[in-house]
């Protein structure tokens, strides 16, 4: 199978190695030329526009959200080339609108739109132990899915609705992000009472907190190994407002989305930006007057 594959980022690239190593022909376009040229030195086909990875059978893109996603599918007039029949998998996370709205834009010009976005870090996808959350018309689902498989752990299939991948992955986003707010917190709290924090960490992931988020997290955070960045804190913040917009229009109030906003906010105003999102921990320990260094 033709494979195209657009936006070799961090996550990007490990997923198409992937691919490329499941055997099938890989057309990849990335906006700076480098990680397409490296896939090229491996094997791949590194085209010249994103319409060149969309002249495939299957093509999926890794984009940061969704002004970026627009402006290179779409005003661009990428999609308009199109092959005939195409299955485009969305692996970012966007907002539900947005979903909503790409499936439309497919549906017109006979093609075929899959949400799934994943859930795991540039390590996790290198290895192949991604969760992917998938959702779309079944029959450009059972196309994308073998794919899929090359780099999933799981394959989380959610309905023939593309939006419904979406705001589940929001969701997962925005109760992550909650997480690493609380460890923070927490961390602060035992540290004004002369107990480090990995202490307690220890404890909790040792015991009713021991699963793989937060011995992840909660190390990052003991550890200030905040750089490099996995996925950085403005992407964080950018995930958390598509949580309370999917809660406006749901008419679900979030009141610690809007907490997690302000953090991250905070967050970015400190100098954290080009750190990992876990960084938004940091300011807990930043308000109590006991910052990480």
């Amino acid at each position: 199978m033709i494979v195209g594959f657009i936006g070799l980022g961090g996550m990007g690239q490990g997923v198409a190695r992937r691919i490329m190593q499941g055997g099938h022909d890989l057309r990849v376009w990335n906006r700076s030329p480098g990680p397409a040229e490296a896939l090229a030195a491996e094997g791949a086909e590194a085209v010249a526009g994103p319409a060149g990875a969309l002249d495939a059978d299957l093509c999926l893109s890794m984009l940061s959200q969704d002004e970026v996603i627009d402006q290179v599918l779409v005003a661009s007039g990428a999609l308009e080339k199109a092959r005939p029949g195409l299955v485009h998998v969305n692996l970012s996370t966007v907002s539900v609108a947005f979903a909503e709205r790409m499936e439309a834009l497919h549906r017109e010009r006979g093609l075929s739109y899959v949400s799934a976005p994943v859930l795991g870090r540039p390590d996790v996808a290198a290895a192949g132990q991604l969760n992917v959350l998938c959702a779309g018309a079944p029959e450009a689902v059972a196309k994308a899915t073998p794919v899929l498989e090359l780099f999933a752990k799981k394959v989380w299939p959610l309905g023939d609705r593309a939006a419904r991948a979406s705001v589940v992955k929001i969701a997962c986003n925005f109760a992550l992000a909650s997480m690493i707010e609380t460890l923070g917190e927490a961390g602060a709290l035992v540290e004004g009472h002369d107990v480090p924090a990995a202490d307690l960490y220890d404890v909790m992931t040792g015991t009713v907190f021991a699963s793989p988020a937060y011995k992840i997290y909660s190390g990052l955070i003991a550890d200030r190994a905040f750089e490099p960045a996995g996925f950085k804190l403005p992407l964080g913040l950018k995930d958390v407002r598509l949580a309370l917009q999917a809660g406006e229009t749901a008419a679900t109030p979030l009141p610690i989305a809007s907490l997690l906003r302000d953090a991250f906010i905070e967050a970015i105003a400190a100098g954290d930006s080009e750190k990992d999102w876990s960084a938004l921990g940091a300011g807990a320990f930043r308000r109590a007057g006991r910052p990480l260094g």
